[in-house]
């Protein structure tokens, strides 16, 4: 019985630890393959109802991005270090490199290091806020800056749990585009056939 107590009293105090915010990128480096479904709903001042769109993400930590809008028009995104290819039903693929479009560019990296809860790549861009709320829950809040984030950007705010789970973005604008991830996946580890396929070069 006391060991059992003891052992019940050890996990409730791991539990009960405040996550920090390099053992998150270190937890998120643990997934090398991570799939999910998301939901963007962009809420644009001036405009009385949000645009919201719908489709599948992965995340593969030594390919890319690979970002699939199902609804209300099918699109596709892939970033990866090298390119950023966009691709629309009946359309030719639209490739942006670092040499075509610099600043594009950055904003495909940024991408990829909020996914990723990349701490290098943040901070180099951003004052970083991070909270652990409690119960493994967590709320990192980024203010750009300098340009050009911060003449898009007034901040981003990300949370989640085990997994991101949500992404806030609130511009200049006054628009703000909430991005939320549900049916998170890591399994299996390494991509499939199909998944590889995905990341393969625009022809």
């Amino acid at each position: 019985m006391i060991r059992t107590l003891c052992l019940m009293l050890m996990l409730l105090c791991a539990s009960a630890q405040a996550i920090t915010l390099d053992q998150l990128q270190q937890r998120f480096a643990s997934q090398p393959v991570i799939r999910a479904n998301f939901e963007q709903v962009r809420t644009i001042s001036g405009m009385s109802q949000p645009l919201v769109s719908r489709g599948q993400l992965l995340i593969a930590q030594q390919q890319g991005l690979w970002w699939h809008q199902a609804t209300p028009f099918v699109m596709t995104l892939i970033l990866d270090d090298k390119r950023m290819v966009q691709s629309m039903s009946g359309q030719p693929p639209q490739v942006i490199t670092a040499d075509s479009n610099p600043q594009m560019f950055q904003f495909n990296h940024l991408l990829r290091a909020l996914f990723q809860a990349d701490e290098k790549v943040l901070r180099e861009n951003f004052e970083l806020d991070f909270h652990d709320k409690g119960n493994d829950q967590w709320q990192l809040s980024l203010t750009p800056k300098a340009a050009p984030l911060n003449k898009i950007f007034n901040r981003i705010d990300l949370q989640g749990a085990a997994f991101l789970n949500s992404i806030t973005l609130d511009d200049k604008q006054g628009d703000k585009t909430a991005i939320t991830l549900s049916d998170t996946r890591t399994k299996p580890k390494q991509l499939t056939d199909e998944e590889r396929a995905r990341f393969a070069p625009a022809q």
